[in-house]
């Protein structure tokens, strides 16, 4: 599966209920039996098959997000900075972004999957998701 933007999110930032500048962003990461659905998937609760193991916590770990808008390219780019687990014993497929309200996932909106390619496992060692930037067209 290739990664994807979620489709909901240029919606929830034109609405005004994403700031990429002023919110919270986690990465949580998911198994390679999760299926992502750029249309249907919303919100954190559409997310199954999160992984589990020795130092990961459910919902994930927090990402810094810087946005730049590239003018020559008629881009903007937002950047979520890398994030990591230490001391963790667990395997991912892939990260799932999304805007953290700080309490029920049916209320965390999505922002992008990031496919990894493969299977990645750590056995009490530290995982890391490196910086990952998606780019929005203008």
């Amino acid at each position: 599966m290739a990664s994807l933007i979620y489709t909901s999110f240029l919606d929830d930032v034109a609405k005004g209920n994403i700031d990429c500048d002023s919110n919270t962003f986690k990465a949580m990461l998911v198994t390679s039996t999760y299926s992502p659905n750029q249309t249907t998937h919303t919100k954190r609760s559409d997310i199954t098959n999160e992984v589990t193991g020795t130092g990961y916590t459910a919902g994930g770990a927090t990402s810094a997000v810087t946005v730049t808008k590239v003018i020559a390219s008629n881009l903007v780019s937002i950047q979520f900075d890398a994030v990591n687990w230490a001391s963790s014993t667990i395997t991912a497929r892939g990260c799932v972004y999304y805007k953290s309200r700080g309490g029920a996932s049916s209320a965390d909106e999505l922002v992008a999957y990031c496919d990894f390619g493969s299977n990645i496992s750590t056995s009490g060692g530290t995982f890391t998701v490196t910086a990952t930037t998606i780019s929005l067209e203008l």
